[in-house]
């Protein structure tokens, strides 16, 4: 049976928990990758969001394109909120503060508008990112002691563990 090095291993547990791996996922990060209950959803509308901005940039928009987009941005975030935990939810409804009803919201309010919930969302898929690398890094290094500790008695991992100590015949 060969050892692979390219297969990665996550721990249904908590990383945390384990030994060795406090260090790695002990700042929160591990938490937030669970805080997203819908991530497909999340990162479709995210897409969505960014191409979006990328047109409102390219092009001079009239009244109606404008108010178009001020309702497709109302609507995402509330289609963000139903993906993400309640924790989530709240910070996303302080940052994203609405339109007024009132008015049609000129381009340079709606490209803020966009930019800012383009640079919340890829903040969260960076902390996700984050908490998936430290799971496998505390995976891995979980991984390394088992191995290490499946060793018989007076061998050494490495090179060196080709002389072995006992008797020889």
């Amino acid at each position: 049976m060969s050892d692979r090095n390219d297969v990665e291993i996550i721990p249904a547990e908590n990383p945390a928990s384990t030994t060795g791996g406090a260090e790695a996922a002990s700042d929160g990060h591990d938490e937030l990758a669970g805080m997203v209950e819908q991530p497909a959803k999340v990162m479709r509308i995210g897409t969505m969001i960014k191409q979006l901005l990328e047109e409102v940039r390219a092009a001079p928009l009239d009244d109606a394109s404008r108010a178009r987009l001020k309702e497709i941005h109302r609507t995402s975030i509330k289609e963000l909120e139903d993906g993400l935990s309640d924790d989530l939810q709240a910070e996303l409804e302080r940052l994203a503060l609405p339109f007024t009803d009132d008015s049609t919201p000129s381009d340079a309010e709606l490209r803020i508008a966009q930019a800012q919930l383009v640079g919340w969302l890829e903040g969260l898929f960076h902390g996700i990112q984050t908490a998936l690398f430290a799971q496998q890094m505390a995976a891995r290094q979980q991984l390394e002691q088992m191995r290490q500790g499946a060793l018989p008695p007076g061998m050494n991992p490495g090179p060196e563990s080709q002389t072995g100590h006992g008797q020889y015949l």
